[in-house]
């Protein structure tokens, strides 16, 4: 007799709903009260709006909003339609709050305080809607989708495409705006780190359950990452068992939680950072 899963409850799309719209509000504040008055940008899609906002006459959050579409899309294809909704709420929430906020008073005129606080908050707001399973830049999903191309960690990826939206940033605000905005990045990135409990670009996944099976092929056939079972026997009762192991992305862990509690609320589920990620199939398979 087929089991009935369970369906994520209203309370679960509610938490979601209030988390994201916290971290997109922060995430505009941070920028439009902090940063952007006082020259000092952010990496990724947000640092080449702000700059494309600041030599034009065009809001950044219209440029926000219109950059990030085509990437939403890609992370449709590649993570799945709950990631996608989840950050295009957050973008659209980012990018309304931004022009909102467009023109307040800056909070302090002191670029040290700009960069300490704004980071803070920038990296909070981000990490909060990371963690609840949705982005606020595209810049993360092509570093992804390089990385399986090039064979270069996503985290280097990252750094590569920010280092040279900082260098752009050199040439429209001036070098010292550029500098500022590197240790402004780098703050908003240590924060990230520890709202989301670790950012590596690769995360290890081991499940426990009696419905070893069921889950093994949810993943599959809903994540499209390969999984392997490690035989394992219970202390307590001696049972013989299969643990489930994989790989995924860290954009792709919420929604692994969310698969595997579908069919087993009580599943053990141990996430783990990994460092690197060498040979064998990891590649992520197409998801029908």
């Amino acid at each position: 007799m087929p089991r009935s899963h369970k369906k994520t409850t209203f309370t679960d799309y509610l938490k979601r709903f209030i988390f994201i719209t916290i971290g997109a509000v922060l995430m505009a504040v941070a920028l439009e009260v902090f940063l952007v008055p006082n020259e000092i940008i952010d990496g990724g899609i947000t640092g080449i709006s702000i700059v494309l906002s600041k030599v034009t006459s065009v809001s950044l959050g219209v440029f926000i909003f219109v950059i990030n579409i085509p990437f939403l899309y890609i992370g449709y294809k590649q993570i799945g339609k709950t990631f996608a909704i989840s950050t295009l709420y957050g973008v659209a929430i980012m990018s309304l709050t931004t022009v909102l906020l467009h023109h307040v008073e800056p909070f302090t005129n002191e670029k040290i305080l700009a960069v300490l606080f704004g980071g803070l908050i920038l990296g909070l707001g981000v990490g909060l809607v990371i963690r609840f399973g949705g982005a606020l830049d595209g810049s993360e999903i092509v570093a992804i989708l390089l990385s399986k191309k090039l064979r270069i960690p996503v985290g280097q990826l990252i750094m590569f495409i920010n280092l040279f939206i900082f260098a752009v940033a050199g040439f429209v605000f001036g070098a010292d705006s550029a500098m500022y905005s590197i240790f402004a990045f780098y703050i908003a990135a240590k924060v990230m780190d520890v709202v989301v409990e670790g950012l590596d670009e690769s995360k290890s996944a081991t499940i426990i359950s009696g419905e070893y099976e069921e889950i093994s092929q949810a993943i599959m056939s809903r994540l499209g990452r390969n999984t392997t079972f490690i035989y394992a026997k219970g202390g307590y009762n001696k049972e013989d068992t299969q643990m489930i192991y994989c790989v995924v992305t860290r954009l792709e862990v919420a929604k692994l939680k969310s698969v595997v509690q579908e069919i087993d609320p009580k599943a053990f589920i141990s996430i783990s950072n990994v460092a690197d990620v060498l040979g064998g199939n990891i590649e992520k398979k197409s998801i029908h």
